[in-house]
Order: C-alpha cells, then structure tokens, then sequence
C-alpha cells in the first residue's frame, strides 16, 4: 500500500512558504553544502577537546603530583613511586581518580547545558547559530592552552579541560542534528520520496533508500574528517620537531599546549565554509505560553513523556544510555593507562609518539568506518544490523582490560598494547559514532529531529559523567587497580545489547508517524487547538 502525499511529507513548520514544491527546489542539498558539511568535521574531530587536552591536562597533573608515601607531602616526585596523588577537592586523590571525577564535572555541565538549549534547534533558524557559538568558544579554549604550559598552572588545566571537553561536544551535537535534514533534501532522495507519492515506490522501499543515504552521508562524513586528521598530525610532527619536543619536559609540556591551539586554528578554517554555505531550513514555531528560555527544559520532559508512547525510540534511548556510558568511560580508563609514566610501563606523556600512536589509529578508523560503509552497500545491511556487529567489538574491548585485572602480561599496561588498540579501535570499535548517530535518526520522528538528538546527547553525558565517577569509585575501592573497571563495564555492555536487539525499526516508523499527527494537532508540544 502507498502512502498519501500528506502521509509522506513532513508537518510543515511555521515559518514555510505555503509553496512546498518551491521550497524544495531552495533547500535541495548541493554538492557544495554537503562537502562543507563534510570539511566540518575535519575540523571538529576531537585533536584539541578529546585528545591532546585531556593528555595535557594529565602531564600537568602528574608533574604538579607527589609520591603518597612521602613526608612531607610534594617532596618526592611521582617518578619515583608507584602512584601519583594531588589534593582534589578536599581529599587527597589519585591522578588517574581526579580525571575520571573532573570528566563527571564536564559532563554534568554539558547535560544541563543540552536540556536548556537542545530544544532551540527546531524553532526558527537557530540551529546554526548554536553551532558557530559553541564553535568560536572552543576554538578560544584551544588558543588558551597557550597560557597554561607550566605543572603550577594544572588548576587552570582543570578549568581548561572542562571547557575542552563541553564545547567541543556542544558544537558536535548540532553539527550532527543537521545531517538527517541534508539527507532528506538530497536530490535523489526528493527524487524517490517523489515516485511515493506519484504511487511508482513503495513506501518501505524508499525508507530503505533514505536510510540508506543517511548512513553514507555519516560514514562518509567520518571518513573524509579521518583523512583530513591524517594531514594535520602529520603537520604536527613537523611542529614537534621544530619544538624540539623530545628533549625536555618543559619543551615536552610546551608543545602539547601548542598543538591544542594549532588544531582550534584548523578547526577555524574548515568551520567556515561550513557557516557560510549551509541552508537556513526554517523550523517550528514556540507552542503557546513558551519561550526560549523555558523551551528546553519543556520540550525535554514532554520528548521523555512521548518516548514512552514511542516505545521503539524509548528502547533505543536506554540501550544508548548504557552503550555510551560503556564506550566513553572505557576509552577514558585506556586513556588513563596509555598517558601513566614509563616506570609504569606505558607511554610517558609523550607529544610525538601520542601524535604517532592518533595516526595509525586515525589511518585505521578511516579504513574501518568506509570499510563497514562498503560492506553496508553492496550487501544492504541495516542500520541496527550493523550497529550490533560494532557493538560486539565494544564488548571485546572491555575483555581486554579485565583481563588486566590480575595480571601485568596484558590489559593495556604495555606500549605494544597501546599501538595495537590503535589499530583495533579505529577498525572495529570508530564505526560506533557513524552508526549510533544514524540509528537515532531512524527511530525519531522528523520534525522534532533536533530536538531528539539533543535529547540523545543529554542521555549520552548523563550516562557519560555517571561511568566516570562510578570508576573513579571502584578504582579507589580496589586500592588503585585502574583495570578494575572494566568488570563493570563489560557487564553493563552485556546488559545494554539486550535492548538494541529489542528495537524493532519498521515499528518505529508508524510509531513516529502517530507522533507527529499528535504534534499537528498541538496534542504534544503544545495546547489542543479549539
């Protein structure tokens, strides 16, 4: 059976002229947006926030650390010992404790932030203007790091840290919201929702077609953002040579600060394009007695209220609550092995082999996400079904660091481990972010797409900030095996597929088509019209 035109389009918002037909041919995605959109992401990949800052932010904490065993305290360096302690909120902490608990911080930051300002994204044409914000903050940030490049500085680290980590984030989560639109408006998929309408396609072939075009606009997207990154380290090496990088620690600590900036300044330059180049596709009008102050936090408990008449989104949403957490907090834990001194067997805070070990690892995430996107085509695999296949490697990832647990032989404590979980997590466990990304918009409903992916992303730091504190926790417990929380984690991602295989897409559709008949008649974001 077809659907009618008014089943397939979308509720038009607003501010839409009354001519759809006309507007589509104004809002069809050019070969130039969409590789703007691409250019982007090179340029917000994660250099400055989530790589070179957290490993500044630990040098720093360990050359300001002391030896807990000596008397009187900073008198013995943490070269020397075992472990590494500073004061931390009014109680004596272990580095690697101190940046799981400053990673819950930021990401209680980032969700309140996100339940206020998520929802702005489908009213008006306030989207982009969220995304140049948090943009030109961050790359402020990535120039500020130049301030701070000596251990006495590690407080401002902190707060340097915190902010890395939320903006980058912030401007990721409104730059990712906009490709279900970009998709929709490609010419071939206007072009297939056309023959739908004209009665030629079947309804679930085209959601097929679309959903396939979405995940190429995804995978590609991280594609081309790996290669981009490859250029830019390899440019980075190049710096650390001309910083004489290797031959001292201060020279070591100085260049980290001045790669941080270097990758905000790239960012600047392949963002602008990006601003300058997108459509303004208008959304939604405020429903009665809102405003934008208040918007957020309402259409945040209305979208939670309706996710439980949308009961496939609702699953979906536990089953990326709980992933997340897994993913994020095992790749902080790695982290925090990976960046422990050479006494303790890994890689020293080094710039250049860190700048070494994120080639080969984005070399290998540009290969695993196109190769997964290969596979995808030729076969027409679904989303979820290859989302579940990715999923089983996270899980693989989190055995590998149990194993850890009472042994020395294995479980990221030695430099081979580091460059082979390069390798492995590019490959197998990167085609995460396309597909997790992709899935979501499969199981939202259209016109309130922004607002379901800000709500995706509150969920995605909520879970982010409690697995952080929670390991920061059991580390303690265990008397510092940082190895320790993978038991944790693994458990929690066992448990976590059992709601992705509970998702049932096609249900998820109808569900989202009721959803939106409901919001036509103001029956859900708004007052029932008289």
């Amino acid at each position: 059976m077809t659907r009618t035109p008014t089943e397939l389009e979308p509720l038009k918002p607003a501010t839409e002229s009354s001519s759809l037909a006309g507007e589509s041919r104004v809002l069809t995605t050019s070969r130039n947006e969409l590789w703007a959109f691409y250019l982007y992401y090179v340029g917000n990949s994660g250099l400055s926030g989530f790589n070179f800052g957290p490993s500044q932010f630990q040098n720093l904490l360990y050359l300001a650390g002391y030896d807990p065993s000596s008397r009187p305290p900073f008198y013995v360096s943490c070269s020397s010992g075992a472990s590494c302690v500073l004061p931390f909120f009014g109680k004596i902490r272990d580095i690697n404790s101190i940046v799981l608990l400053t990673n819950g911080i930021s990401f209680a930051i980032q969700a309140v932030l996100l339940l206020v300002i998520g929802a702005w994204a489908d009213y008006g044409q306030w989207r982009p203007n969220i995304t140049i914000t948090f943009t030109l903050a961050a790359v402020a940030v990535s120039f500020a790091w130049l301030g701070v490049a000596d251990p006495s500085k590690w407080k401002a680290g902190v707060v340097l840290y915190v902010l890395g980590s939320y903006q980058p984030q912030g401007a990721l989560t409104f730059w990712t919201a906009a490709f279900p639109g970009l998709t929709r408006h490609l010419p071939e998929v206007q072009e297939s929702a056309k023959e739908v309408t004209e009665g030629t396609k079947d309804v679930d072939e085209h959601a097929a077609f679309e959903s396939l075009s979405r995940n190429r606009v995804s995978n590609i997207s991280f594609t081309v953002s790996s290669v981009g990154e490859i250029f830019v380290l390899v440019i980075m090496v190049g710096i650390l040579e001309g910083m004489k990088a290797g031959d001292s620690t201060e020279n070591n600590t100085r260049a980290f600060s001045a790669l941080i900036a270097f990758s905000g300044a790239v960012w600047l330059i392949c963002a602008l394009p990006w601003f300058f180049i997108e459509k303004r596709r208008p959304g939604l009008s405020l429903p009665p007695e809102s405003s934008l102050l208040t918007i957020g936090f309402r259409q945040t408990y209305v979208a939670i209220r309706e996710c439980l008449r949308l009961k496939q989104t609702f699953v979906y949403l536990i089953f990326y609550f709980l992933m997340g957490d897994v993913l994020n907090t095992t790749v902080t834990v790695i982290g925090t092995l990976q960046n422990r001194r050479r006494e303790h067997s890994v890689v020293s805070y080094s710039t250049l082999q860190l700048t070494l070990l994120l080639i080969v690892g984005i070399l290998t995430q540009a290969l695993g996400i196109y190769g997964f996107w290969l596979v995808q085509k030729t076969y027409k695999i679904s989303t979820k079904a290859m989302l579940s296949f990715n999923v089983f490697w996270i899980l693989v990832l989190t055995i590998w660091g149990l194993v850890g647990v009472h042994t020395d032989k294995f479980g990221f404590k030695h430099v081979w481990e580091i460059w082979l979980y390069q390798v492995f997590y590019g490959l197998m466990v990167c085609p995460w972010y396309a597909y997790s990304q992709t899935m979501i918009s499969e199981v939202s409903p259209l016109p309130q797409m922004f607002l379901f992916f800000a709500l995706f992303s509150v969920v995605g730091k909520t879970s982010a900030f409690i697995g952080p504190l929670v390991s920061s926790a059991i580390i303690t417990a265990s008397g510092n095996n940082n190895n320790m929380p993978f038991a944790f984690l693994f458990g929690l991602g066992t448990i976590s597929t059992i709601f992705l295989y509970l998702v049932d897409v096609k249900k998820s559709r109808v569900e989202c088509e009721e959803f939106v008949e409901a919001e036509a008649n103001r029956e859900a974001f708004g007052e029932t019209s008289s």
